[in-house]
């Protein structure tokens, strides 16, 4: 290879990959490796992971309530004088005098030690409550994953429907190019009146506006979905086609057993439910009194190395049982116990009203999947009817034995047509993804 060729692929190379990303081919994105860009980038899932997060913290921070609590502390203390008591004496042996018992520089080092023995139960609830906290918040993530999981599918559809709008618009345009070139063929050699070529001109007028419409809804879709998948809201996107149709093979009853199994937002409730009757059993455990072991190490000094002095030991110890009970506080604890159960009420009712929202949406999502399964049978053969209409109408405007209205109308028949079928598609992937969700199944 010579030189100059060396120098021609070097510099062909280097224009290829500077050129703008707009430019290079766009390697189509699949359904599932949107939904991994999706699950990866969401700020949803990462808050909710987050959260998560919060709550496992919060878990472990309820587990030290069982575990002994060491604590130190560092005094210092100076008395105006040196404390003293007097002493009578003993007449006539020992004379009466003021004696000094203690110092009046004092540093006190203390070290202790309290191990819980019995709380009312409260710790162990509070600790079983923010277990189930951290569960929920897990479910949590679940939920939140396959929200974004029904998002990108939405999204993705929607470009597959309006792609299929945009091809049927550009045939439409085609269709009404061919038509007009032979009405003017026609109006040429005196076959037919002025207004019918205008009307043919202008119908190709409206329909190269609706490509436009087309053309624009397909980008505002792609922009949707570099939205979803947190890109560049410029980036080019291409899509591969997936758009089909799918029979469904469960019932109503089937898809509400489905939920009620997996719906993650049914398992956040009643884990709510049993949260908030843990958290009544914290606030009950203040009627009870609570035992402490605790031990103490101490050390004193007239000096900051707390060595002793002359009136006291350097150090001491003691281990004491502690028990401590408010008894009473004005009804404080029964109102506190009172509000608790009314929160646990609360859950137990929003999870109570959750099923009946739950329940249906399914029966929403299940009917409207009917509706556009049935039109899609229903499009498939209008469109074949439509096809033969323009068809014969075309040849019997080419015979001269038909008006270009007719032609005209049979090509709006049949454009319609691709539009309700390529629309009756996309609702049914739609509504398919939807019932996925509502039955908690949805899924790469």
């Amino acid at each position: 290879m010579t030189i100059k060729i060396r120098c021609i692929l070097a510099v062909t190379f280097a224009v290829l990959l500077f050129l703008p990303v707009s430019i290079r081919a766009v390697q189509p994105l699949t359904l599932e490796e949107s939904i991994s860009i999706a699950l990866k980038n969401s700020l949803v899932i990462h808050i909710a992971k987050e959260g998560a997060r919060g709550a496992e913290a919060r878990k472990r921070e309820a587990m030290t309530g069982f575990l002994p609590r060491l604590s130190t502390s560092y005094s210092y203390t100076r008395l105006n004088e040196a404390p003293s008591f007097y002493f009578p004496g003993i007449p006539p042996l020992i004379p009466a005098s003021n004696m000094v018992t203690g110092t009046i520089n004092n540093y006190n080092w203390v070290i202790e030690a309290r191990q819980p023995l019995f709380a009312g139960g409260g710790i162990l609830a509070n600790y079983q409550a923010s277990k189930i906290a951290e569960n929920a918040a897990l479910v949590e993530e679940t939920a939140k994953s396959q929200d974004v999981v029904q998002d990108v599918k939405i999204t993705y559809y929607n470009i597959l429907r309006m792609q299929r709008l945009r091809d049927t618009s550009r045939q439409a345009v085609g269709m009404l190019a061919a038509h007009r070139d032979v009405a003017q063929n026609f109006y040429q050699v005196g076959l037919i009146p002025k207004n019918d070529l205008l009307q043919t001109e202008v119908e190709l007028a409206n329909g190269r506006q609706a490509l436009v419409r087309a053309q624009n809804a397909v980008e505002l879709a792609k922009a949707r979905l570099n939205t979803v998948l947190k890109r560049e809201l410029l980036l080019p996107v291409e899509v591969v086609d997936v758009l089909g149709y799918k029979p469904l093979n469960q019932s109503f009853q089937d898809c509400l057993e489905s939920a009620w199994q997996h719906r993650p937002e049914l398992k956040i409730s009643a884990l709510k439910a049993e949260q908030a009757g843990k958290m009544v059993r914290v606030a009950q455990s203040e009627f009870f009194p609570s035992v402490n072991f605790v031990g103490q190490y101490a050390r004193f000094g007239d000096t900051p190395s707390v060595s002793g002095t002359e009136y006291k030991d350097m150090e001491s110890w003691q281990v004491m049982a502690v028990a401590s009970w408010n008894f009473w506080e004005w009804g404080k604890t029964k109102f506190r116990v009172d509000a608790g159960r009314a929160m646990e009420n609360q859950a137990i009712d929003q999870a109570k009203e959750l099923n009946d929202q739950i329940a249906l949406e399914i029966k929403n999502a299940y009917l409207l999947l009917q509706e556009a399964e049935s039109q899609i049978a229903v499009s498939q053969k209008v469109i074949d009817q439509a096809e033969e209409n323009f068809r014969i109408s075309e040849a019997r405007y080419k015979e001269r034995v038909a008006r270009s209205t007719e032609v005209l109308d049979a090509q709006t028949l049949l454009t319609r047509a691709k539009s309700e079928y390529a629309n009756a598609l996309a609702d049914y992937n739609i509504s398919y993804a939807r019932l996925q969700r509502a039955m908690g199944v949805i899924s790469r």
